[in-house]
């Protein structure tokens, strides 16, 4: 296997990282909607759907990296251009399949050439280590 592709532990610190962070801005959309009198629940839905479902997806197509990843030197690209980001739609498959799968996904790391996870089939993603 190529030493250019994360390895697993990176990829599970960075997914604990990641929820710490999701549980934070999750805990202060709480406090942001609650600073409201008369906000409707659909409201109150719709803000925590949004931020459970772009903080990932927008950090790594715009970055290429989530907080996770950053604090943990991976970054995720494109398969096929590693020199390039997964665009913002692939990117919010890939997460949905991450979150649903959960570890399940990162079973296949381990028996693929370039280490991907379920999620980064069906996102047309690669996870490196990041090169400084």
């Amino acid at each position: 296997m190529d030493d250019k592709y994360a390895h697993l532990f990176s990829r599970v610190k960075a997914a604990i990282i990641d929820s710490i962070v999701l549980i934070v801005l999750l805990y202060a959309a709480t406090l942001v909607v609650g600073a409201f009198d008369e906000v409707s629940n659909y409201v109150r839905i719709s803000v925590f759907v949004f931020v459970f479902l772009i903080y990932e997806p927008i950090l790594v197509s715009v970055f290429g990296a989530s907080v996770g990843h950053f604090f943990n030197d991976i970054v995720v690209k494109k398969e096929h251009d590693e020199s390039k980001n997964i665009i913002l739609p692939k990117a919010i498959i890939r997460f949905i399949f991450k979150f649903f799968l959960g570890w399940i996904s990162l079973l296949t790391i381990q028996g693929d050439e370039k280490r991907k996870a379920i999620h980064d089939f069906v996102g047309g993603s690669v996870v490196l280590k990041y090169q400084k």
